[in-house]
C-alpha cells in the first residue's frame, strides 16, 4: 500500500497510527517533496470511483487563495487533474493507494472496511 501524507497533519498521523495499531504494511511518501504525478492522479482517479472533487484538499489554504471553489466547476477534467498535480497541497490527504482502493482522507470506519 503507498501512503501518501503531510507529515505536519495531525489526521495523516492519525491514520498512520490506525495503520501501524493493525498491522498493515505501507511505503510512506511525504506529498510536499514528492507530489503525485499527472499520471498518478488521472490513474488513481479513473480507478476510484469518486468524483474528482474529492481529489481536492478543500479545506487547505491554498484551495482557498486560489478559489478552488468558483473555479473547479467551470475547469475541465484534465485541468483539474493537472492543477492537483502541481502542488502537493492541493490533493486531499491522506491518500491510500491499494490494488483494490483508493481513499482520501480518513475515515475509521472507511479504513476498516476497505482495508481490514
Amino acid at each position: 500500500m503507498l501512503f501518501i501524507e503531510y507529515p505536519k497533519c495531525s489526521t495523516c498521523r492519525k491514520a498512520k497510527n490506525w495503520l501501524d495499531e493493525n498491522g498493515i504494511e505501507y511505503t510512506d511518501r511525504n506529498i510536499k517533496e514528492e507530489n503525485p504525478t499527472y499520471e498518478e492522479l488521472k490513474e488513481w482517479y479513473g480507478r476510484s470511483g469518486m468524483p474528482l472533487k474529492k481529489f481536492f484538499n478543500t479545506s487547505g489554504l491554498l484551495y482557498k487563495e486560489m478559489k478552488l471553489k468558483d473555479r473547479l466547476p467551470s475547469m475541465s477534467e484534465d485541468e483539474q487533474l493537472k492543477l492537483l498535480a502541481s502542488d502537493g497541497m492541493l490533493v486531499k490527504r491522506p491518500l491510500a493507494v491499494t490494488e483494490q482502493a483508493i481513499l482520501t482522507g480518513f475515515r475509521e470506519s472507511e479504513w476498516k472496511e476497505k482495508l481490514l
